[in-house]
């Protein structure tokens, strides 16, 4: 697959959203193709199953939740981060309008069904457990959304109508299902960890990174350094000209969330920054730990390629 230019395949684990649009938009403006990088878009839902098909060799990158490639590479054995497309664990916690819940008002979830998907559900379970919430004890329900099945489910936009028709009592997932929910007038907003909800940790439990494997690497050296100067791109040519989210969302997405992407890539823009720092992976490995999926500490430079080290 990756012989000369032959392309290579990009998997997201939700495509509807700005959880991984810069992986998406490095695609659609040319940046992966300037870097001599033929790579085209595939949606796989969920993340677990995204980075299983980058350990079988289907795919070439996940552009996913970091911390999720343990999925599929114990020990971080076998797999290498390349960058990050934003900083900071990147999900919303909403709850239906009629609980009356406030912001920050993490007590909200006691006795309630919470949406979310595989393996991004860990990212709240640690988040309540890091603010004193026992989930058996407060009798917290976290559990896959009703009707997210599939591997091309958008599961940002699924939560977002479950919570509507009734079926969850809130949903932890990405800023679009975020704001459609919102915008509706069906959802609350109680946790933006990105910025600054929460209890303070949980900030670098995961990221949206895009990760390759050492299978990958090995056959074409030059792959990670490419991916890190096309993300560079992708986050300037944003910075510079953020309609052009709402160009490439008119082209991927439905017309309402094609319309709303580019402010929320606005909001994200402080955050796109391509490198891969030393805190964030000790944040991430304590998380994994905490959450039995991580045995011992990994070294930072056995999980982060060369060209995303800072």
């Amino acid at each position: 697959m990756m012989e000369g230019r032959q392309t290579m395949k990009l998997a997201v684990p939700d495509m509807i959203s700005n959880s991984y649009f810069p992986a998406i938009a490095a695609i659609e403006l040319g940046f992966f193709k300037e870097e001599g990088l033929d790579v085209e878009l595939e949606l796989l839902f969920p993340v677990d199953k995204t980075y299983a098909a980058l350990r079988d060799g289907t795919i070439d990158f996940v552009a996913g939740s970091a911390h999720s490639a343990l999925a599929a590479f114990p020990d971080w054995k076998g797999v290498k981060l390349l960058c990050a497309q934003a900083q900071g664990m990147y999900w919303f916690l909403i709850m239906r309008k009629d609980l009356g819940a406030r912001r920050g008002d993490i007590d909200a979830v006691k006795g309630r069904r919470i949406g979310a998907a595989p393996w991004v559900e860990m990212g709240l379970r640690a988040l309540l457990m890091e603010a004193g919430i026992d989930l058996v004890r407060d009798k917290v329900q976290i559990a896959p959304v009703p009707g997210a099945v599939g591997a091309t489910v958008n599961f940002g936009l699924t939560a977002a109508k479950a919570l509507e028709e009734g079926k969850i009592d809130g949903f932890w997932a990405n800023g679009m299902g975020a704001e459609v929910a919102l915008r509706n007038g069906v959802g609350t907003m109680v946790l933006d960890v990105r910025r600054g909800d929460g209890p303070k940790p949980c900030f670098n439990y995961t990221m949206a990174s895009i990760a390759t494997s050492d299978r990958v690497l090995d056959k074409a050296p030059h792959v990670g350094a490419a991916t890190v100067r096309a993300m560079n791109k992708t986050h300037a040519a944003l910075k510079q000209d953020v309609s052009l989210a709402t160009k490439i969302g008119r082209k991927l997405f439905p017309p309402a969330e094609a319309e709303l992407i580019a402010e929320l890539i606005r909001r994200d823009l402080p955050y796109y920054t391509a490198g891969i720092s030393r805190d964030f992976v000790a944040g991430m490995n304590a998380f994994a730990r905490k959450m039995g999926i991580l045995a011992g500490d990994v070294p930072y430079e056995t999980i982060v390629a060369p060209a995303g080290r800072v």
